[in-house]
């Protein structure tokens, strides 16, 4: 086969190895921390970072959360690398926002943070700081999950297949479970309509 009759393949088999009742337990989940006037904190970096980003906008207007991501502070974000270094960076904004047991993490990452590989520290330190709050965790990740798998109260696995597809597999199903998330008729609140152009005079 061709490389994107491959791909292809590849993708719809992930789809249909997909846990879909964790994915409606997760909706249930989320709208519990909106219903207790919690907050939604996105984290991710790289793709995970546009994930984030894209999520804090529509989980505000679709949903109705009070959401948030570091990562678009890029002021803040980019002074607290400089002055204390990056591992502590994401915990020291958690901090900064006052991080409550009533709020919830939200995760975007391929290997999902370890410690002792030195992958991704400054994400499992923040996830560290959120479960000594009792923040409740949640992340879409790839592989076996990492750090965020371990300490996740949901977390779905994108089951990737091949090896070599794993980052872009599990970026691009990440973009398609948040945004299923965020229509499921338990968090979506406002409707979605295609853009209209603005009329001419």
């Amino acid at each position: 086969m061709s490389f994107a009759a491959t791909f292809l393949e590849e993708t719809a088999q992930i789809v249909s190895q997909i846990d879909a009742v964790k994915l409606d337990e997760m909706a249930e989940q989320l709208a519990m921390i909106r219903e207790a006037h919690g907050r939604l904190f996105f984290l991710g970096l790289g793709g995970g970072a546009g994930h984030a980003s894209h999520a804090v906008n529509d989980f505000r207007k679709i949903g109705g959360f009070e959401a948030y991501t570091p990562t678009d502070n890029v002021s803040e974000l980019t002074a607290r690398i400089n002055d204390d270094g990056w591992e502590t960076s994401l915990e020291a904004w958690l901090r900064g926002s006052r991080l409550r047991s009533t709020d919830g993490i939200f995760v975007f990452s391929v290997g999902g943070g370890d410690r002792s590989k030195g992958v991704s520290v400054n994400l499992v330190r923040a996830l560290e700081y959120a479960s000594s709050v009792g923040a409740r965790i949640f992340g879409i990740v790839g592989r076996d999950g990492g750090f965020t798998a371990c300490v996740s109260k949901t977390c779905v696995i994108v089951p990737t297949l091949n090896p070599d597809h794993v980052t872009p597999h599990t970026e691009g199903f990440q973009a398609i479970l948040w945004h299923l998330l965020v229509s499921h008729p338990t968090i979506r609140r406002s409707s979605t309509k295609p853009g209209v152009a603005a009329p001419t005079t």
